[in-house]
């Protein structure tokens, strides 16, 4: 999905009416008492940080969402680098509408470029190596499908979406299910009886659970959970190319570029959306002489 299609969704369009519903709930009361219904105005969004933009094209949704007939005049599209100090766009419109959508876009752009902002962080760190990095499910309930665009934005790739487009097969359902054997048996069985055509992933705990994942070719993804970058490079050379690798679990800012120097496929890191820190975004008012 292109960010045109994201952003012009039925699933965007439904967050950001709710989401101002929740807080205009019967009205901007501030605004309606001392702001003129036909005052117009223009206010500049500012970067009080350094950092990656994400949520520009959300921010002009809002606004026209609130005022057909604004405009968002843009000097920095998403996925820019930008500096403290500078001015991002210059919104205008009815001055009721921009006090009215002003948290809710700058919540959002703020959440959106911190994630980025990390996202294009790690990427710097192993931009020279091979290996991909990946979000997870780590995200805000209610708002995965904005923070994986950001992830995107930021320069990695998303992980699945949900429950329902992969199958990953993790410790737990290893356990429940009576072992790595009978989890793959029961869910190459679980694939072919729904007639579903679905990628398989298995975690492994250590590299006498890799040896066991191989003897299924049906796998297309091993996890090393919680491995060593020593061990990981053990686990990729058992693989020998016959699967996808990937690895998870303990893995930072300070230990990621040892991971990508594995040969590891891919890196799964959950703090590109769970540990990102919100940057500071403003919006000022335009006096105009």
């Amino acid at each position: 999905m292109s960010a045109e299609q994201l952003f012009d969704s039925a699933e965007i369009k439904k967050f950001i009416a709710e989401s101002l519903a929740e807080d205009l709930g019967s009205g901007d009361h501030s605004s309606l008492a001392c702001i003129p219904a036909d005052k117009r105005g223009t206010a500049r969004i500012l970067m009080k940080e350094d950092g990656v933009l994400a949520g520009m094209e959300l921010a002009k949704r809002i606004l026209l969402t609130l005022d057909p007939d604004a405009s968002l005049e843009v000097f920095a599209k998403d996925g820019d680098r930008v500096s403290k100090g500078e001015t991002m766009a210059l919104a205008e419109g009815s001055v009721r509408a921009l006090l009215a959508g002003e948290r809710l876009l700058l919540n959002c752009m703020q959440r959106l470029s911190g994630i980025a902002t990390i996202t294009a962080k790690a990427v710097d760190l192993v931009h020279d190596l091979p290996v991909k990095l990946l979000d997870t499910r780590k995200t805000t309930p209610g708002l995965r499908m904005l923070e994986k665009w950001a992830v995107k934005t930021g320069g990695a790739y998303n992980h699945r979406f949900g429950l329902f487009d992969m199958i990953m097969l993790k410790d737990n359902h290893i356990d429940f299910a009576g072992g790595i054997e009978a989890a793959i048996e029961r869910t190459l069985d679980y694939l072919a009886a729904n007639r579903l055509s679905l990628g398989i992933e298995v975690e492994t705990r250590n590299l006498n659970d890799v040896h066991r994942v191989l003897r299924y070719p049906e796998v297309q993804r091993i996890m090393f959970d919680n491995f060593s970058p020593e061990l990981v490079v053990e686990g990729v050379q058992l693989v020998a190319g016959a699967m996808e690798t990937e690895a998870s679990g303990g893995i930072n800012m300070q230990n990621l570029r040892a991971y990508g120097e594995t040969g590891v496929d891919f890196i799964s890191l959950g703090l590109l959306t769970h540990s990102a820190k919100s940057l500071d975004i403003s919006m000022k008012t335009v006096v105009l002489s």
